[in-house]
């Protein structure tokens, strides 16, 4: 007869190896996949912005004035403007001659566009 035991199966040693290595690679990937996340909000909200002053100089254009604030364009030269990180746009004045939208995100971010 033949008394040999099958081993089958991983051993303790082998399976906590492969836990210290998924472990590595996540604690490598989580910093990088919110370092993205944050950048994605950023062109967001430049994106937002955008529009914003793209709008505004419509508007300056149409009607004849020198600067436009952003309740006054927002629903007739844009839809509604989701908030991406908590920011305001409701202080934003487009001027005739350019300048700057700066918004602050609930983060206290600041985003900057220049048009």
């Amino acid at each position: 007869m033949n008394n040999t035991k099958s081993k089958k199966g991983f051993t303790l040693v082998e399976i906590m190896i492969v836990v210290v290595i998924i472990g590595l690679l996540a604690a490598m990937a989580i910093p990088a996949f919110n370092k993205v996340r944050e950048q994605s909000r950023e062109k967001s909200i430049t994106n937002n912005l955008r529009q914003i002053a793209s709008a505004g100089q419509q508007y300056i254009l149409e009607e004849g004035e020198t600067q436009v604030t952003f309740t006054a364009l927002e629903g007739t030269y844009f839809p509604t403007i989701a908030q991406v990180s908590g920011e305001n746009y409701n202080a934003l004045i487009v001027g005739e001659d350019g300048g700057s939208l700066v918004v602050t995100t609930s983060g206290g971010d600041t985003i900057i566009y220049t048009y």
